[in-house]
């Protein structure tokens, strides 16, 4: 880890801190396949939560990028990122039989996730944010997600904070890859030094805002990543303040 002294004076170059979201700034509520369940049972499906949580686990790691060509139009997008999503929704109900009415299951919980009453806005998030925007710095966030997180941070209060958002599916290409992060640093006009990224991910987020050159954070809220000393590594968001400020 490095010292006190470093930084402290790689704190005072800061101009634009970055955030990943899911798992950063806001949780899924209960789970990922919590929910798919008692929607499916709404389409006569019975699927155990936990059996459906753990087929979500292999199956978005199997998964390709969420990242399409830079520049897709809108609606082409959705396309791409719907069929991102039914692939692996598919392949979740895969071991409960024939599914008669996915598509109408698919495309009401793709609209449901949009919706904030499915998310959980971390306790310690706002009052963080509040205090880097009263310290006049620009806030961002970097996200593997699709193009529904503006509505999701939206219904959570959370737009309010953030000067950009850029997600894999818009930029064409998905975090560890330096491109994204180069994307977000040219949005805000600065250099990697004067920019620091938080997330959860010691791949997605350390290493690769690290590549990139920003000073990368580790957040490891749920204390699974012990030996990881050799990163700026901390277990709550507020305990970047002191770091920052």
């Amino acid at each position: 880890m490095q010292s006190a002294n470093t930084m402290a004076s790689e704190a005072s170059k800061v101009r634009v801190v970055f955030f990943d979201a899911a798992g950063t700034l806001l949780e899924v509520r209960g789970s990922v396949g919590e929910i798919y369940s008692r929607v499916a049972g709404q389409y006569g499906i019975e699927a155990d939560a936990g059996q459906l949580q753990q087929n979500f686990a292999r199956w978005f790691r199997l998964q390709p990028p969420m990242a399409f060509p830079a520049r897709t139009p809108g609606e082409k997008l959705l396309e791409l990122e719907k069929g991102w999503w039914r692939n692996l929704v598919r392949a979740v109900f895969s071991d409960f039989g024939a599914f008669q009415h996915f598509d109408e299951f698919f495309e009401d919980i793709f609209e449901q996730f949009r919706d904030g009453k499915l998310w959980k806005v971390y306790d310690d998030v706002v009052p963080v944010l509040t205090e880097l925007k009263q310290q006049g710095l620009r806030l961002g966030v970097i996200s593997n997600f699709d193009s529904r997180l503006p509505d999701v941070l939206r219904a959570c209060e959370l737009d309010q904070f953030f000067d950009s958002v850029h997600i894999s599916t818009r930029v064409g290409a998905a975090k560890p890859d330096s491109a994204i992060f180069q994307a977000a640093l040219d949005a805000h006009g600065v250099e990697p030094h004067q920019a620091w990224h938080i997330g959860d991910s010691l791949r997605e987020d350390v290493e690769g805002a690290a590549a990139a050159g920003l000073q990368a954070v580790l957040l490891d809220r749920h204390r699974q990543h012990p030996d990881s000393e050799h990163v700026l590594h901390l277990t709550s968001l507020d305990q970047l303040l002191p770091l920052i400020s």
